[in-house]
């Protein structure tokens, strides 16, 4: 089986892949969409990719191409801790604090705000497509004292020096991952998982009547079903339009939740069902 990430090697996305597809073959693609867009092509059979990170937030890009780009369905959530270290080339570890750029995937950038706000603070900070791109990149340029952000896989994959250790914000830094498939299945994966959960994603009545985001709400409310997660994304038809993305702490083939799906669509919203699926916790890298 292939499975496709958001690469290049050593990325966090990588390590998520490797915790869980041991004897597979690993693909990787430098951005999310070409990840998404060769799963939906069927060069691979699995993609897994970053959804959402406890410090920063949801992944705009993953949701989106999700919504408008591809078909494509949730089969698995992996749940990873995050550690950011501050990484150089050996040739400049004796100058780092001198460094004239700082690179990392936007997040990872922004996870670290306060640590590089005080410590380089005029510094460019020049986001890259991952942060074991930016690994890779300075790897490439010792003549540059550049540095990047990333985890331990990354500075032993491209000979790089750590040398600050855990640089982001806040001590509870994860991320969840998803593990996509065209077809509708749950992902049987053989490590420590939690309750089933399910992700909607649904478009308000094209009437925009008053109180319909409180209808659809109170659809799961009187049910007594758990929302986890609630956010709008732009609908990019026009200003003030927005579909919503919905996680329910329930499967999707249960009675309540069928009846919430018939409720919504009985008033008059598109409900697309991303996937029902298994979260699975993951150990930190070593």
């Amino acid at each position: 089986m292939k499975i496709g990430y958001l690469g290049p090697e050593a990325s966090f996305t990588h390590h998520a892949v490797k915790s869980v597809f041991t004897n597979e073959e690993y693909i990787a693609f430098p951005t999310i969409p070409d990840c998404l867009e060769a799963l939906a092509e069927e060069k691979v059979d699995r993609a897994v990719v970053p959804l959402e990170n406890a410090l920063e937030g949801s992944v705009p890009i993953t949701i989106d191409y999700l919504f408008h780009d591809v078909d494509l369905h949730i089969t698995a959530e992996l749940i990873s801790p995050i550690e950011q270290h501050l990484m150089v080339h050996p040739d400049n570890k004796e100058k780092w604090q001198d460094v004239t750029k700082i690179m990392s995937h936007s997040h990872a950038l922004a996870q670290c705000h306060k640590y590089l706000y005080y410590r380089f603070r005029g510094v460019t900070l020049e986001p890259s497509t991952s942060t074991s791109a930016a690994a890779k990149y300075v790897s490439e340029h010792p003549e540059e004292n550049v540095a990047a952000i990333g985890n331990a896989l990354a500075a032993d994959t491209y000979g790089l020096n750590i040398v600050e250790e855990n640089i982001h914000d806040f001590h509870f830094n994860h991320t969840r991952f998803v593990v996509l498939t065209s077809e509708k299945e749950t992902e049987l994966l053989p490590f420590e998982q939690d309750a089933e959960k399910s992700t909607l994603m649904v478009t308000l009545p094209s009437d925009d009547r008053p109180g319909a985001l409180h209808q659809v709400l109170s659809a799961f409310s009187w049910r007594q079903l758990s929302l986890s997660k609630i956010e709008s994304r732009p609908l990019k038809t026009g200003l003030g339009n927005y579909f919503f993305i919905i996680d329910v702490e329930k499967p999707v083939d249960g009675v309540l939740m069928q009846g919430a799906i018939e409720e919504l669509e009985a008033l008059g919203c598109t409900v697309k069902i991303l996937g029902s699926y298994k979260k699975h916790m993951l150990q930190p890298q070593k």
